[in-house]
């Protein structure tokens, strides 16, 4: 028998029924952790309405599903709002508290870049907060991440200041 710890997870697109748990997932993140710098946890409505704007930009939004249970997600969002940004989105991927050095984010970020290789876009980019945030910055770099810049001290969170790093990779066809 196969232990859920040695499974991967199915990745699958989000549904309307799965926000309840995303809002959990973000919520741990926004309390107590670096890795995004919004500071009040948005509900779960909150999180579908930003779910629809995504999706309605022809973007991915995925769930890692393992045992019936939402263990992360992922999705691709507008980089900048100037048209000229237009080929180059932003990844986000979260993990459910508990579930990390499982996999979880690995195939989600797998499987966020395969699906982003399929539409108009030639850039992703990885805006992580915390040069502190060693889990991330090493999965970006395992997926062909190159990291491309520090922006120090540019956000203040649980007491401290805090840098975000900029990682970069090319999609689909890259441009010359």
């Amino acid at each position: 028998m196969t232990s859920s710890s040695a499974r991967q997870p199915v990745i699958r697109d989000a549904t309307p029924g799965d926000f309840d748990a995303i809002a959990r997932i973000y919520s741990h993140y926004v309390l107590h952790a670096l890795a995004t710098f919004e500071e009040a946890p948005p509900s779960a409505d909150e999180m579908r309405a930003r779910h629809a704007a995504i999706v309605a930009a022809g973007l991915p939004y995925l769930v890692a599903e393992l045992d019936g249970e939402i263990t992360g997600y992922a999705y691709a969002s507008a980089y900048r709002a100037r048209s000229a940004y237009r080929h180059t989105i932003e990844d986000s991927v979260y993990v459910a508290d508990g579930f990390g050095g499982r996999g979880i984010g690995l195939a989600l970020l797998s499987a966020l870049i395969a699906r982003c290789e399929q539409g108009p876009w030639r850039q992703m980019v990885a805006v992580i907060g915390s040069s502190g945030n060693a889990g991330s910055i090493a999965l970006h770099a395992r997926l062909g991440f190159e990291h491309v810049g520090v922006l120090r001290n540019v956000g203040f969170k649980l007491g401290g200041w805090v840098d975000s790093v900029l990682m970069q990779r090319p999609l689909g066809m890259t441009v010359s």
